[in-house]
């Protein structure tokens, strides 16, 4: 069996030296946390260009900095032909998604969560379903208790070009709020994990004069 006597001076030397560059490693990245402005600003409650580690991004748009109105038109999972202009004077909430999307299915409950918090209110939430069937896509609905509408963008071209300009159809599942002129107000790229966060996003589109 090997002995566990003293350790030399050399081995001494060699443990103060490894225990030292460990503190210091800690001390740098408890500093690196303590300092780190996305970290605080999230903590802080303000979302406002905030973008984590995962990739997930939330960005408000200043009024001064919306584009044009987004003018689109399609049909739901129903049938039922909707436009930009029946949304006239509302936030409206539009979220792109697909039904074999993890992260769709994974924030489902908290967008409707978020619907269901501005009922009675000018707020509409209306889906966008990039690439399935309406049969599909009311089946989702139905498995993951959404009450709202989506249209079905699978085949109607159109309906993706309406909304090119305002993000990046690729990145799945990513939400818009809409303000009250039919602008870009805020970007959500990424899954939505709490419901809160779209919340106050609409709720600055909705007190906006």
């Amino acid at each position: 069996m090997p002995s566990s006597g003293p350790r030399t001076a050399r081995q001494r030397r060699r443990w103060r030296a490894a225990s030292a560059i460990l503190a210091i490693g800690l001390v740098v990245g408890l500093s690196a946390c303590a300092n780190d402005p996305l970290a605080e600003q999230y903590k802080a409650g303000d979302n406002k260009g905030f973008i984590a580690a995962n990739g997930f991004q939330v960005k408000e748009i200043a009024s001064a900095d919306r584009g044009a109105p987004v003018v689109f038109q399609g049909k739901t999972e129903s049938g039922v032909v909707v436009a930009s202009d029946d949304y006239a004077g509302d936030v409206l909430v539009v979220n792109f998604w697909y039904a074999a999307c993890g992260p769709c299915r994974a924030e489902a409950p908290q967008l409707e969560k978020a619907y269901a918090a501005f009922t009675g209110k000018p707020v509409s939430f209306l889906g966008v379903n990039t690439s399935d069937s309406p049969e599909t896509a009311a089946a989702f609905a139905s498995d993951y208790g959404i009450t709202y509408p989506s249209l079905i963008a699978a085949t109607d071209g159109a309906i993706k070009l309406a909304f090119a300009d305002a993000t990046s159809l690729n990145a799945t599942p990513t939400t818009l709020v809409i303000d009250k002129q039919g602008r870009v107000a805020a970007r959500v790229i990424g899954q939505l994990e709490d419901a809160s966060i779209l919340q106050t996003l609409v709720q600055d589109a909705l007190d906006a004069q």
